[in-house]
């Protein structure tokens, strides 16, 4: 690693468990946790004693203040008032580097920062964290990390991520949003949607754990049929054949044993047949059978 000393010695404010494992596996690569601060003066003791070094502050301006490199890693909606605080007060020079690590923000929000002449950037790792526990396998190993932010944040986050043993891609800070969206549609949606599909498996009669058992080899072959052929050419089952009359079978059931779900099926199916009719082989009457079935039902 070519960083130097400086900007190996590194601020965490905010210690929630993602402040504390970035502060714990830095300090495992070499980086040197210098302070720490939070709204609640035991996370930040906390933190700095599971990062075995580091003075603790309350006060979030002279923390900063204590080295260049510093991670605001606080709840989305304090970023912005913390850095505009510790912006006011001096905390920031043209040495700073200030990250924050939410993946639906952009750097922007540190614009106070970079008014004191700070270089800013985001480092959002698509990872879900758990509290730490000593003697934890790093959370970042072999994971994606987004960059996003000026040129001097951005070359010094590749460092970071790096040093980590995470994988870093760059985005541009106008995409932040829909970049976080496509997170949110591939984690947090696919809960939704295994929901669904559980749900559906209790009515015929089987309960959750079976359930998901039956169901995971089909998920992960999915997954692996999508990263081996895209998303258009893995998709299979009823609706890419044309089968109106299976589809009509499953919402005559959803319809009158799990309503709440018919909205969600109908949805989920009108955007699946306009992928598989974009493959150009579907017959234009099954097409239309099949949007017919799909729309919402009249009460």
């Amino acid at each position: 690693m070519n960083m130097n000393t400086s900007k190996r010695e590194f601020c965490i404010i905010g210690c929630g468990r993602l402040g504390v494992c970035l502060a714990v596996f830095l300090s495992e690569q070499g980086f040197t946790p210098v302070s720490f601060c939070s709204k609640s003066f035991e996370s930040a003791t906390h933190a700095a004693k599971m990062a075995g070094q580091g003075v603790v502050y309350e006060d979030a301006i002279a923390a900063a203040a204590s080295c260049d490199l510093v991670f605001v890693t606080t709840p989305d909606t304090r970023i912005g008032p913390v850095c505009d605080r510790v912006a006011k007060g001096g905390g920031f020079t043209s040495n700073s580097v200030v990250f924050h690590l939410s993946g639906a923000l952009s750097s922007c929000v540190l614009e106070s920062a970079q008014q004191q002449g700070a270089a800013t950037g985001s480092i959002h790792p698509l990872q879900a964290f758990t509290p730490y526990e000593k003697g934890q396998k790093s959370p970042f190993f072999n994971i994606n990390v987004s960059l996003e932010g000026d040129e001097r944040a951005v070359a010094l986050g590749r460092e970071i991520v790096d040093a980590l043993g995470a994988a870093s891609f760059t985005i541009p800070t106008q995409t932040k949003a829909i970049y976080h969206a496509a997170a949110v549609v591939a984690s947090n949606y696919l809960v939704t949607l295994e929901h669904f599909a559980l749900s559906l498996l209790k009515e015929a009669g089987l309960d959750e754990q079976v359930a998901y058992t039956i169901l995971e080899p089909l998920i992960q072959g999915t997954l692996t049929n999508i990263k081996a052929r895209g998303s258009m050419e893995a998709l299979t089952g009823p609706v890419a054949r044309g089968d109106d009359k299976i589809i009509a079978c499953h919402l005559k059931d959803i319809d009158n044993k799990l309503p709440q779900f018919s909205q969600l099926y109908r949805l989920l199916g009108k955007y699946t047949l306009d992928i598989a009719a974009s493959r150009g082989e579907m017959d234009p009457g099954a097409r239309e059978k099949l949007a017919l079935l799909f729309q919402d039902p009249i009460v």
